[in-house]
């Protein structure tokens, strides 16, 4: 009888007893199997996307998917991670573990790799690291079997490493070269890039052979906390702003002293604490300083009024869910025994620092960091996260991945995020434009769009194609120069209901778009971004509003650098927040081959830039 690998990985879980996350894995799996899998052609390259939350079990998620493959005969797999020796042999151990009938091979297993000649089902973990990939296209390019058979590449973190950082300077970066040939050394393959944040994959063109020609989203457990739990349209109370605080970080170094007395009482091995406050290693250090210093202030004034009465505060507003409120005298004796036995570790991982894992998997634990608290780094028992990371643009992608709060062991009664403002406000614009792309994705949409506020980058500029990304800033016109209606008598017909002796119109975008699908253009003005850019709302909500002025028997010269008369330029600005599209119907004179037509003005909502690429086949 043959293996069905699928089954027998779902198995494995549910033996673990985690039967919710085998039937999240069994889903995402068959979907992939029967939308991309089972229709395979063995002749081509494909490119594509599987987009889960941050820390939402992606790793388990891409085991179901290459189980899945191997059911439907794909043979060898090759599964890249970030370039860290750890975390690729920790991926390489849970392989192993997981999935123990494939033939495992290591960055160094070539022989074994060679001897199998996919007898069994292959998967080759490998960190993308230049001398790593250079060696494995070597032997995926030169034995003799590859060449009939498709290649299957997992690469998670996908949007890291693996996009060309020169594309702008027309240059390859190493990474990227190595992974292109590695593609083009067999037959056929299909490339599954695996992010919670796809943003600089969404703004790759169609040409560079990096952008996801389809996109697939697994939903997390019930019991995960992400985006819309920490950023969610009010602001929740877990989340505290730092602006209306006198001391925060010694607020939230009491909170963490709490809730690690509660966490390791009921029987809970870690509570860790992590505070993110910049890049510079300098910052870390002055950040330990501050936060030794605190510890010893709170040892030192223990039984004073104000100590306590900080201490009640914060003990009343704890709610935990996983475990029963321990008493408050047993949470002052523990974190009275935490402070005396100086029990609290504080541990400052960067660059300069090597940290393993093993020192913050256990008691209580304040981690302060920069960069190295991004990807691939989970903090077990993550409760309280002061977050004061500041740049003068911050990329959208990277701050969400350095967040770390996202995850399934947290205890949602006891999370506590630190935070300004200014910067809680760009999470949740950040959280807002995940959650239109994973609309989107779900909508079936081919042609995906972001948008974010201007001081927010979506992503680093060096992986993206400056002669092909665009930006549309909302609050500016916009309108095509050499418009064409494909039927006017449509259009008139749509726009009949609407006059002059009204201003303007609240309409339904879903009117818009279809008002839009009569005009075409040249010269450079892309209609399909903003037919895309209404799609993207819609998909979101279906009955989404925006804003109609129509204006008749105009008179403006074909070519003209000005469409809008002052009154009308005036009522569209006045709305802020809705699309607003001005149709103008011209005499047919000046220019316009005495034919009447239609022209469009459009203008987005304000304050958000809305990002596109140019492809060569639009």
């Amino acid at each position: 009888m043959s293996i069905q690998y699928l089954e027998t990985y779902l198995a494995t879980i549910k033996d673990r007893g985690n039967e919710a996350l085998a039937q999240s894995i069994a889903v995402t799996a068959e979907e992939i199997g029967k939308e991309y899998l089972e229709s395979f052609d063995f002749v081509s390259n494909q490119i594509g996307l599987l987009f889960g939350n941050v820390q939402s079990g992606k790793t388990a998620q891409m085991f179901g998917i290459i189980s899945k493959a191997a059911d439907l005969g794909f043979p060898v797999f090759m599964l890249l991670t970030t370039d860290n020796v750890l975390l690729q042999q920790q991926t390489l151990e849970r392989v192993q573990d997981d999935l123990k009938d494939f033939c495992v091979c290591g960055e160094n297993d070539t022989a074994l790799f060679t001897k199998n000649r996919l007898i069994k089902p292959t998967i080759i973990v490998l960190k993308k690291n230049v001398r790593i990939l250079k060696l494995w296209d070597s032997v995926i390019n030169s034995t003799e079997f590859m060449v009939g058979n498709p290649l299957f590449i997992v690469d998670d973190e996908a949007d890291a490493a693996s996009l060309n950082t020169m594309i702008s300077q027309n240059r390859q970066s190493s990474i990227n070269k190595y992974l292109n040939s590695i593609k083009a050394g067999t037959s056929s393959s299909i490339y599954l890039q695996v992010t919670g944040t796809p943003q600089a994959l969404l703004l790759q063109a169609k040409e560079t052979g990096w952008k996801p020609l389809f996109a697939h989203y697994f939903r997390p457990g019930k019991a995960y906390l992400g985006g819309d739990f920490f950023f969610p349209e009010e602001q929740p109370n877990c989340i505290s702003l730092i602006d209306e605080m006198r001391k925060p970080l010694n607020e939230a170094v009491m909170h963490h002293l709490i809730v690690s007395a509660q966490l390791l009482l009921s029987g809970k091995k870690v509570c860790n604490f992590m505070i993110h406050p910049s890049v510079r290693t300098n910052v870390h250090i002055k950040f330990q300083k501050e936060v030794q210093q605190v510890l010893k202030e709170y040892q030192e004034n223990f039984d004073t009024d104000n100590f306590n009465t900080v201490f009640a505060r914060i003990y009343d507003s704890l709610h935990p869910e996983q475990a029963e409120l321990q008493p408050l005298q047993e949470i002052r004796l523990f974190v009275k025994e935490l402070l005396i036995k100086d029990k609290v570790n504080v541990i400052v991982m960067n660059g300069k620092n090597e940290v393993d894992s093993s020192e913050y998997a256990n008691g209580s634990n304040i981690i302060i960091g920069g960069n190295t608290l991004g990807r691939g780094v989970t903090f077990g028992g993550l409760q309280t996260i002061y977050y004061v990371r500041t740049a003068k643009k911050p990329q959208a992608d990277t701050m969400w991945q350095h967040s770390r709060m996202f995850g399934y062991d947290r205890d949602r009664g006891l999370m506590k995020v630190y935070i300004d403002e200014h910067l809680y406000k760009l999470f949740a614009d950040i959280n807002a434009t995940n959650n239109a792309i994973i609309a989107q994705i779900e909508r079936g949409l081919d042609n995906i769009k972001i948008y974010y506020p201007p001081e927010l980058n979506p992503t680093r500029k060096n992986v993206l194609d400056k002669k092909k990304v665009f930006a549309l800033s909302g609050g500016t016109n916009y309108f095509p120069l050499y418009p064409k209606n494909d039927n006017i008598d449509e259009l008139d017909k749509l726009l009949s209901p609407f006059n002059e002796k009204k201003d303007k119109y609240q309409v339904s975008l879903q009117l818009i778009r279809k008002i839009l699908l009569h005009i075409t253009t040249e010269n450079g003005f892309s209609m399909s971004s903003f037919q895309a850019f209404i799609d993207m709302i819609l998909s979101k909500l279906p009955t989404a509003q925006g804003v109609l002025i129509v204006r008749r028997e105009r008179n403006i010269s074909k070519g003209s650098r000005a469409l809008l008369s002052p009154t009308d330029w005036n009522i569209g600005g006045s709305v802020e927040n809705k699309l607003v599209l001005t149709m103008y119907k011209m005499t047919g004179d000046k220019g316009w081959e005495g034919k009447k037509i239609w022209v469009p003005n459009i203008k987005l909502p304000d304050n958000v830039v809305y990002y596109d690429v140019v492809d060569e086949n639009n």
